[in-house]
């Protein structure tokens, strides 16, 4: 988990601020800077990744050294003083379909990432060069250059609406964190080569990206090649991502897990977010603002065909939920607030925020899709979490394989022959007691203009429930159902509910689970 402090932790307005500074006014390039420096070839083939996992996960761990002390110490105003010159970027003023520029060492990036170039069958190192960065007249003057340092991070950029203007679409920086986004969107949720031990007492486990090698893309190609190599005290990893620019976002990531410790708590795809509140808890904070979130629902469509929409929350307490599964379809955390209306923010525009959508390449057997809430009570922490958990564990010396594809885009999910979407979920009191609920469903043609032809199915493991009303949502033309909870003794209860036409699923599974 991110906690306040944590080093490790990737806070909102800090990566905010570094796609502020990409596009901020060049102080200090000179006509004879060459731009980033590539060292000398060696041999390379994709297969090279996974025999070095394979090498370092038989060998105990050993820790990558730390940069200087001094950059280390940067306070958060210093390192927002250098940025990139996107005029140095890699690629620039070549046929290369891609712009690659690079994040500078420091403050929560204390350890380099080496980076490589590849062309045909050979890799050429990234040098380390200071003077591709710009800074301020405030930024010190003395801070010491040796071996140990190194980038800490790529930004990728391609031409997505305009010829000869290349905008950025995705970051790699900070552990194995990485976004990004459609064209259109701006950045919000993130993704993680792998999630170890997420939510356990004992504390989690964080791999690193150590090592990129970022395949040179031909002339006029849409997509980019990046290889990674992950490293963490209890296991390797090799990694190959495919990357589609556009809308939506595509990666196909492809990924071979070596342990060195026998992993019992794994997370493949992690998806990370933030969720503070929207209808279901307005009187918890005192902002002008109806909502603030990236996401507002975690969607899974099961091995069984079932579409869930489970609406995300923002508890007292941590909340972890299991679903369980046997070969998913697919699950992701949506933003389906998409009116300025929904947040009112003209800084944030939260409505802009991508959701993700995992696809599996493959059958990957049994597990469940784990959702890890955690209370905040800002916005600039992430506090949501979830990711595909295997039954089976990853024995010490095995190694486990998987694919799958990650969509980021305004709605990413697959929406040919599926249910209705739940669009807004509202909760509050009654007068005469308990809690009203009310579940807005989108229109489509097939529903009936005569609502009483749907039936409703509404389900709660604690307290009683009504069976419900629907009525039509002027605004949407969708129906709405609405259910009164009486908790009676419980402190809290699993709800489930559900629209049906002629013994079918007319909706999405709607899951929410209430506290008191």
């Amino acid at each position: 988990m991110e906690t306040e402090g944590d080093p490790l932790m990737l806070r909102r307005e800090f990566l905010a601020s570094l796609a502020a500074l990409a596009a901020a006014p060049h102080a200090s390039w000179a006509q004879e800077e060459p731009g980033l420096q590539l060292g000398d070839a060696t041999a390379f083939s994709p297969s090279d990744v996974i025999d070095l996992a394979r090498d370092k996960a038989s060998r105990a761990y050993e820790p990558r050294p730390m940069i200087p002390e001094a950059w280390q110490n940067l306070t958060y105003d210093q390192y927002r003083k250098i940025w990139f010159d996107s005029r140095n970027g890699l690629w620039e003023g070549t046929d290369a379909s891609q712009r690659i520029d690079v994040f500078p060492p420091g403050l929560y990036f204390p350890q380099a990432i080496r980076t490589y170039v590849v062309e045909g069958d050979q890799a050429r190192p990234l040098k380390f060069d200071f003077s591709v960065f710009d800074t301020t007249d405030k930024f010190p003057t003395d801070l010491p250059i040796d071996d140990t340092l190194g980038y800490s991070g790529l930004r990728l950029r391609a031409e997505l609406r305009q010829p000869g203007i290349y905008e950025e679409y995705a970051v790699f920086q900070g552990a194995s964190y990485f976004r990004g986004i459609g064209t259109g969107d701006i950045y919000g949720l993130s993704a993680r080569g792998l999630a170890l031990k997420t939510g356990d007492p004992m504390g989690e486990e964080f791999p690193d990206f150590t090592h990129f090698w970022l395949e040179r893309p031909a002339a006029g190609a849409a997509q980019i090649v990046v290889h990674a190599l992950l490293d963490s005290p209890s296991c390797t990893g090799a990694y190959r991502f495919e990357i589609m620019p556009g809308q939506p976002l595509t990666m196909q990531v492809e990924a071979e897990i070596f342990a060195r410790e026998t992993l019992t708590h794994v997370g493949i795809a992690p998806l990370t977010s933030m969720f503070m509140f929207d209808d279901m808890d307005t009187q918890r904070f005192d902002d002008f603002r109806p909502a603030v979130h990236d996401n507002d629902g975690l969607m899974i469509h099961n091995g069984g065909g079932e579409v869930i929409w489970r609406p995300l929350a923002n508890p007292r307490t941590l909340q972890i939920s299991a679903f369980g599964d046997n070969n998913p379809r697919g699950f992701g955390l949506m933003q389906r607030a998409r009116k300025f209306s929904d947040f009112n923010d003209l800084e944030a525009l939260y409505h802009r925020r991508p959701g993700l959508w995992v696809t599996p390449g493959e059958g990957w057997g049994r597990g469940s899709v784990a959702l890890i809430e955690i209370p905040t009570d800002k916005e600039i922490y992430d506090n949501i979490v979830a990711y595909w958990r295997p039954s089976a564990d990853i024995e010490a010396g095995r190694s486990h394989r998987i694919t799958y594809r990650l969509d980021w885009g305004e709605d990413p999910a697959p929406t040919a022959a599926m249910p209705l979407r739940v669009l807004n979920t509202a909760a509050g009191g009654r007068p005469e007691g308990g809690r009203i609920f009310t579940i807005d469903f989108e229109n489509a043609p097939h529903v009936p203009e005569d609502l009483s032809k749907i039936d409703r199915l509404v389900r709660s493991s604690a307290g009683d429930v009504t069976e419900g009303i629907i009525q039509r949502n002027p605004e949407t033309g969708g129906p709405r159902l609405a259910f009164t909870f009486t908790p009676g003794e419980a402190n809290w209860a699993e709800f489930r509910a559900q629209l049906r036409l002629d013994g079918q699923a007319l909706s999405e599974v709607w899951l929410y689970r209430w506290t008191a």
